[in-house]
C-alpha cells in the first residue's frame, strides 16, 4: 500500500487548512473541541449552524459522487480532510449518521426517488437521522429484531405501520429520520423476513426517552413505535431484504472519517502526557510505560485503518474492519483508564457540583462503553474466527 501524498493531495490539504483558519472564527471559534462521545450535549444548536456552514461552503458528503451531491474526491483526499478538521479542534458534526451511513446506502440500494427525496437534506444537513437497530433483546445479535411491521392500506395509499422498541439510539432526540430494521414477515426468525424501512421520527406513533449515562448526558435513547406510519415506498430493497441493506449499512460504518477519530485520539493523548509531566507522574516507570505504549499503538492502529480504506476503496471488504473496531475500541478504554491513573486522587473529585465532569472524566466513563456499542468485542472476534480463521460457526439454537 503506497501511504504517498501526491502533490495534488498536499495542495488539497493546504485548501482545508486555509479553509479551517478562515472560518474557524467569531461564533464558531467559541465552539471549538465541542461535542463528541460523551459529549454531545455541548452547544449542540451552534454545531448544527456550524454543519451548515459547512454544507453551504461544499464541505460535506465529500466522497459521494457529484451526481448526488457530493464533490466525488478521492480517498485520500477524504483521509486528509478529517485529520485537519480534527486538528483543526473543529466541533464534532451532527450529521455522522447521515452522511456516512445512511447516504452511501441510498446511493448504492435506494431507488431513484429514495436518492431524490433525501439526499440533498443530508448534503444541506437539513434533515437529520438515527439508526433504529438495537432492541431489548437483540444488542450486536441484529438477526433477533422484535420490532414489526405490517403493510396496510392508508387514505393516501399504502403505508407501513410500526410497533416496537429500538434501545441505545444515539441522538435520537435531534432526529427528523430513523433508518429501522424491522420484521415485516410474521412467523420469520432470525435475519429471515427483516426490512429496512425509513421513518420520520416527528408523529405521535414515535416516543423517545433519553437514556442518562454515567456521564449524566443522554446520547443514546430509547425509542418506542406505537402504530408508527411511513410511506409503503419508504422501504430500501425489497420486503424481507432487511439484513442484505443493514449489513450493506453496517459496511459504511468504518470510513474515513475514523482517521479524524483517531487524531482526536491523538489529541487525548497529549493532554494526558501533559498532566503526566505536570504532575510528576511520568516519573514513574509503570506510567511511562504505558503512554510510550499508547502512542506506538496510535500509530499502528491509523496504519491498519488507512490499509482498511485502501481495501475498501479497491472493492474488497473484508475482516478488516472487525480487526479495526477491537483496535480502537480497547485502545480507547485503556486510555481512559491511563487517564485516571495520572490524574490519580483528583479523578476522584468532579470538576463542579452537583456532577460536571471534566474531560478526561467523560473520556474514562463513556469508553467503558466502546468494546460494547457498534458490534460488541465479541461479535468482532466471531465474525474473525469464522470468516478468517474457518473456526466452526459459533452454536445458534
Amino acid at each position: 500500500m503506497d501511504l504517498t501524498f501526491s502533490a495534488e493531495d498536499e495542495a488539497f490539504r493546504a485548501e482545508v487548512r486555509t479553509w479551517l483558519a478562515d472560518n474557524l472564527v467569531g461564533e464558531f471559534a467559541a465552539i471549538k473541541g465541542m461535542g463528541g462521545s460523551g459529549r454531545e450535549h455541548e452547544a449542540y444548536e451552534e454545531r448544527v449552524a456550524w454543519n451548515r456552514h459547512l454544507a453551504a461552503s461544499g464541505w460535506t458528503c465529500l466522497g459521494w459522487p457529484v451526481e448526488h451531491g457530493g464533490r466525488g474526491l478521492s480517498l485520500f483526499q477524504q483521509v486528509i480532510f478529517h485529520e485537519e478538521y480534527a486538528r483543526a479542534d473543529a466541533p464534532a458534526r451532527v450529521n455522522h449518521l447521515g452522511e456516512e451511513l445512511l447516504g452511501p446506502t441510498l446511493i448504492a440500494l435506494g431507488t431513484p426517488e429514495q436518492q431524490a427525496r433525501f439526499l440533498p437534506g443530508i448534503v444541506a444537513v437539513t434533515e437529520l437521522w438515527c439508526q433504529g437497530y438495537s432492541e431489548p433483546g437483540a444488542g450486536s445479535d441484529l438477526a433477533g429484531v422484535r420490532t414489526r411491521a405490517r403493510l396496510e392500506d392508508g387514505p393516501e395509499g399504502g403505508r407501513w405501520v410500526i410497533d416496537g422498541q429500538k434501545v441505545w439510539t444515539s441522538l435520537a432526540q435531534h432526529a427528523d429520520w430513523c433508518f429501522a430494521v424491522v420484521r415485516t414477515e410474521p412467523g420469520s426468525q432470525r435475519h429471515h423476513g427483516l426490512s429496512y424501512l425509513l421513518v420520520p421520527m416527528h408523529q405521535d406513533g414515535v416516543e423517545v426517552r433519553p437514556i442518562v449515562q454515567l456521564t449524566g448526558t443522554s446520547e443514546f435513547n430509547e425509542v418506542f413505535f406505537d402504530a408508527a406510519i411511513t410511506d409503503a415506498d419508504l422501504i430500501v430493497g425489497a420486503p424481507g431484504e432487511g439484513w442484505k441493506v443493514a449489513m450493506a449499512t453496517l459496511g459504511f460504518e468504518r470510513g474515513v472519517s475514523t482517521v479524524g477519530q483517531q487524531v482526536g485520539y491523538e489529541r487525548e493523548l497529549a493532554t494526558i502526557t501533559e498532566l503526566a509531566r505536570a504532575n510528576g507522574s511520568i516519573d514513574e516507570p509503570d506510567i511511562a510505560d504505558r503512554l510510550a505504549r499508547a502512542s506506538v499503538e496510535l500509530e499502528v492502529m491509523r496504519m491498519h485503518a488507512l490499509r482498511t480504506l485502501s481495501a475498501f476503496d479497491s472493492g474488497s471488504r473484508g475482516p478488516e474492519a472487525s480487526v479495526s473496531k477491537l483496535l480502537w475500541a480497547r485502545w480507547h478504554r485503556s486510555l481512559g483508564e491511563l487517564a485516571m491513573d495520572v490524574a490519580g486522587a483528583g479523578a476522584l473529585t468532579v470538576e463542579k457540583a452537583p456532577y460536571e465532569l471534566d474531560r478526561l472524566q467523560s473520556l474514562f466513563l463513556f469508553s467503558r462503553a466502546d468494546t460494547i456499542y457498534g458490534g460488541s468485542d465479541e461479535i468482532q472476534r466471531t465474525i474473525i474466527a469464522e470468516r478468517v480463521l474457518g473456526l466452526p460457526k459459533e452454536y445458534r439454537p
